[in-house]
């Protein structure tokens, strides 16, 4: 096979119902991976990311949800992007590196020479073809795109350690207790096809040794309850850190943006930094008006096409307005997500707030958030809300 026929799949990690309990309450009206960021579906930047491989045959999205909630969204994100997306449901939690492992025949139908593991709920540029280039000069198993944080936040993550001339990964630990690295995992990852053969190996060693262990029914029933399945194979603890500093695992670093989705005051911030992106990427996407026929537009905004926003209105910074919403007279909106439905009266203002689906926001109310670990944001579910 020549380089130019080379073929590339791509497969996302959404997670499932029982996961993400932090973005509560927005996901329990809609899986998390189809809450809007910057207009979109938060699995949508991620995949149009992917668009942009070189070669790309094929997209999964591997998880637990119900395979009827992603059905019509598959379906039309496929006829958008005119690359075929699948969604592929877990039985069981195989980890990371197990659900990969699970659909591998799936994923080597196309006969890849590159498979690309991203995670749903990170935020970042996704650097995809820059990372394949990267990852074949370096001739490894995999490339682990990678960033600089302060080391106050470094141990939230998985910490690593890299030579800084051939990039090679020489340590990797998660979440240390104590400091190891600024520089962390950004849970974007490309392999070649001998990460199915490492991740069968971990499963294999630990069948041989439940085999060599000769336990007391009582032992037995101890060991299964501390130690994962053999089938259960994480990507992080697994993969990562026994094969660093063998020559199979390299990075590559990222200097732009990178956050992880796990809270509501993240996909705030997140939404704003997609919507920033889109004025290099896809500026068709971004508002505009001054105030005579269309709303004043400040910065980086969203509009669905059927949101009907009064031109007296005043909009932006970060904001993205989603279906059905109506804005009226006089509306002030600064660093928020307004959902399908939303009613804003006229001269309400609303800050550093999620507006939740079919909310009214009634005449001159104020609707600003407070400092929540860490961040301003307020989400709003009631049907009604009115000063």
């Amino acid at each position: 096979m020549g380089i130019s026929d080379e073929k590339v799949v791509a497969v996302i990690m959404v997670g499932g119902p029982t996961k993400g309990t932090r973005f509560r309450p927005l996901s329990l009206n809609i899986p998390k991976p189809l809450f809007p960021l910057a207009g979109q579906p938060m699995v949508h930047h991620p995949i149009s990311a992917c668009k942009r491989i070189p070669n790309l045959a094929q997209i999964y999205l591997v998880g637990f949800y119900e395979e009827r909630e992603f059905a019509m969204y598959v379906s039309s994100i496929s006829t958008e992007l005119r690359v075929p997306v699948r969604y592929l449901r877990e039985d069981k939690p195989h980890g990371s590196a197990g659900g990969l492992y699970n659909f591998r025949d799936l994923i080597m139908e196309d006969n890849p020479s590159h498979i690309f593991l991203l995670n749903c709920d990170v935020c970042c540029s996704f650097p995809l073809p820059e990372m394949l280039e990267a990852h074949k000069r370096y001739g490894g198993m995999g490339t682990i795109l990678v960033i600089k944080v302060s080391a106050e936040s470094a141990s939230e993550f998985g910490e690593l350690v890299a030579d800084p001339v051939t990039n090679e990964l020489l340590h990797y630990t998660e979440k240390p207790e104590t400091f190891v690295s600024d520089r962390i995992n950004c849970g974007v990852y490309v392999f070649t096809p001998d990460i199915f053969t490492a991740i069968q190996g971990v499963s294999s060693q630990r069948k041989d040794r439940a085999n060599l262990r000769r336990l007391s029914s009582f032992e037995a029933l101890q060991s299964a309850t501390r130690n994962p399945p053999s089938d259960f194979v994480r990507l992080d603890q697994d993969i990562l850190t026994p094969f660093a500093g063998k020559k199979k695992l390299y990075t590559y670093e990222t200097m732009d943006f990178w956050e992880q989705i796990k809270t509501p005051g993240k996909s705030l911030k997140c939404s704003g930094l997609y919507l920033a992106q889109f004025r290099f990427t896809s500026p068709n996407l971004l508002a505009s008006g001054d105030g005579t026929k269309t709303a004043t537009i400040i910065g980086e905004v969203n509009i669905h096409p059927s949101a009907k926003v009064h031109p007296s209105a005043k909009v932006g910074p970060n904001v993205s307005i989603s279906a059905n919403a109506r804005i009226g007279a006089g509306v002030r909106l600064i660093s928020c997500i307004i959902l399908d439905g939303v009613e804003i009266m006229e001269n309400a203002v609303v800050f550093h707030a999620i507006v939740g689906w079919k909310s009214s926001i009634g005449k001159w109310s104020r609707v600003q958030a407070s400092l929540t670990y860490g961040y301003f944001y307020m989400i709003l579910m009631t049907k009604s809300y009115v000063i």
